[in-house]
Parts: C-alpha cells; sequence; structure tokens
C-alpha cells in the first residue's frame, strides 16, 4: 500500500477520544455478553474483586504508559515487582517494620527502573533488550532469593490495612486511583511531559530543541520502576504473601495490553496514561469474561493476541497515517 492510499492521520485530540469510545463501547460489550451468560458475575463482592484485581495492573500500566510515550518500553516491570515484593516482605517477616519494608519495595524498584534509565538514556541502548535481560535478572534474583517458596507470616498490621475499605472502596483501588489522577496531572501540566512526548515524537528533533533526551527518558524509566515499586506493595498486602511467581510473561502482556488498548501509542509520543489505566479494567473484565466463559487459557492468549494487533493496527493506519 502506498503512502498515497493510507487513511488521513486523525489529530492527537481526536484519536485520542476515539480511542477512549472503542474501549468503551467493548467494556460495554463485555459486560452485556456477561450480563446474558453470566448474570451472577455483577454481584456487589465480584465486582470489588475485579477493580482490585485491575488496580494492581493499572498502576503498572501506568508506569509502562509514561515509558512508552517516550518511545521505550519495560519489560521487567512485573517481574521488578515481584523481586521487591520479596524483598519487602523477607524484610517485615523478619522485623516486624511495616514501614521500612514497604520503603524497601519502592526504593529498590525505583533503583531498578534507573538502572534500566541508564542504560537506555544515557548508554544509549535499546530498551528491548535492555528491560528483558533486567527482567532475567530480576526474575532469576527472586527465585534464588526464596528457593521457589513464598515468603508468608507478613504482619497482620499491612495485611489488615489493604482489607479496609474506606468510603466502600477497597484501598488498592483509591491507591489506584491516586497514582493514575496524580500521573495524568503531571504528564499533561510538567515540562517532563511535554519533554517526552517531544522525544517519542522525533528524538532527533527534540535534540536539536536542545532538550536533555539523556535525562529525560532516563526519569520515565525511573517512574515506571516507582510504579513497580507501588504495585509490589499492593501485590504483597493483598496476597498476604510475596514469591517470584507474583509475576509472569503472561502479565507482562497484560501491561502492555492495558497502554495499547488505552491508547498509548507503540511508536510513542502520543496517548493518556489514564487511558492505561482504562485499558487495564477493560483487560481485566475481558480475563474474568472469558474465564466465565470456560474459554481455555490458549484461545484466551490468542484472542488477547488478536486485540493487541487490531489496536496497533489502528495506530498504524489511522493514528500516524503511516
Amino acid at each position: 500500500m502506498t503512502a498515497a492510499a493510507l487513511p488521513a492521520p486523525l489529530s492527537v485530540a481526536r484519536r485520542s477520544w476515539l480511542r477512549t469510545a472503542v474501549v468503551l463501547l467493548l467494556v460495554a460489550a463485555v459486560l452485556s455478553v456477561l450480563w446474558v451468560f453470566a448474570p451472577n458475575f455483577f454481584k456487589l463482592n465480584n465486582l470489588i474483586n475485579i477493580l482490585v484485581q485491575a488496580s494492581i495492573l493499572a498502576v503498572m500500566a501506568t508506569g509502562m504508559a509514561v515509558v512508552m510515550i517516550g518511545g521505550g518500553i519495560d519489560l521487567s516491570l512485573p517481574f521488578s515487582a515481584a523481586l521487591c515484593a520479596v524483598l519487602g516482605a523477607m524484610y517485615m517477616r523478619a522485623t516486624g517494620d511495616l514501614a521500612i519494608g514497604a520503603l524497601i519495595m519502592f526504593v529498590a524498584a525505583t533503583f531498578i527502573g534507573l538502572l534500566n534509565g541508564v542504560a537506555v538514556g544515557y548508554l544509549g541502548m535499546i530498551p528491548f533488550v535492555v528491560t528483558l535481560a533486567m527482567m532475567s535478572i530480576t526474575a532469576g534474583a527472586a527465585v534464588w532469593l526464596t528457593n521457589s517458596i513464598s515468603i508468608s507470616h507478613i504482619p497482620a498490621g499491612f495485611v489488615g490495612f489493604f482489607r479496609e475499605r474506606p468510603a466502600g472502596l477497597p484501598v488498592p483501588v483509591l491507591i489506584a486511583l491516586a497514582v493514575s489522577v496524580l500521573a495524568a496531572f503531571l504528564m499533561s501540566r510538567s515540562v517532563f511531559a511535554r519533554q517526552l512526548y517531544a522525544i517519542g515524537l522525533n528524538a532527533r528533533a527534540a535534540k536539536v530543541a536542545r532538550i536533555s533526551t539523556r535525562r529525560v527518558l532516563a526519569m520515565s524509566y525511573v517512574a515506571a520502576g516507582a510504579s513497580a515499586g507501588v504495585a509490589a506493595i499492593m501485590l504483597t498486602g493483598r496476597l498476604a504473601s510475596a514469591s517470584a511467581n507474583l509475576a509472569s510473561p503472561s502479565m507482562v502482556l497484560d501491561v502492555v495490553s492495558a497502554c495499547v488498548i488505552g491508547g498509548i501509542s507503540v511508536y510513542g509520543g502520543a496517548g493518556r496514561v489514564w487511558g492505561a489505566a482504562l485499558g487495564a479494567l477493560f483487560i481485566t473484565l475481558l480475563g474474568n469474561a472469558l474465564n466465565a466463559a470456560e474459554v481455555s487459557l490458549y484461545a484466551s492468549q490468542m484472542i488477547r493476541g488478536a486485540i493487541i494487533i487490531a489496536f496497533v493496527a489502528f495506530d498504524r493506519f489511522w493514528g500516524r497515517g503511516g
């Protein structure tokens, strides 16, 4: 297909709203099917459980969105969260100190993000390769530290906090909302955000404009690492344990899927971070719907992959116009 035959690119604002409308229609379609074939799905406790599941995915997807807007990707996020959850859980079990244990998770994950950022931003390494290698390192470290055994006996105070429901909503859901709102505000108002979008659109032009591309790219990975730290805290509190099995390749796919479906361009420079949170909700709903319909794991993976390809095609042909 020649360039002349490609559909004209849509404006950023119009594309964002169109993508959001498509996602909302898909959510409505999934809910309609569930209403017919699995009416018990809409029980209050089940809906709240889905929100809790989506909240952890939404936090990591928000961090991934920041990286993807700059034209990168971080495949290590779920595995960083698992490793840092193990580190914090081991400390809490040994000392009973909840605050320091949570701080260890957050700081360790942020440091891993910094390592990724330095490699990509300052050393000019390929994001896919760097974060794939970091995924292997963190996954191996988590197994080595735990001997593939779950770290349990987390202090009751820590677990109890994440089971509270202020204003009727579980704490993980409130944390995800806070992270999404804060990220959306910063990514729409800050100088860092404007520079990151510019780099994602055209890194060479950003350099000509004297934007410190190395520093900005490095900071985007630090932000992603911080999101993994928050997710590690939430996972440990929700499951009352930590293990290397908290992360899996399918979780990486879910995080990337949430971003792509939520309107984050795989080419960089476009998308809104709140869309990633909306995408996380859709991915969670879709997974539960497929389970309710007793769709096999393999078929489920095929369906998710097809949806990602469809949204990437949308971005390719109607987003940038080739």
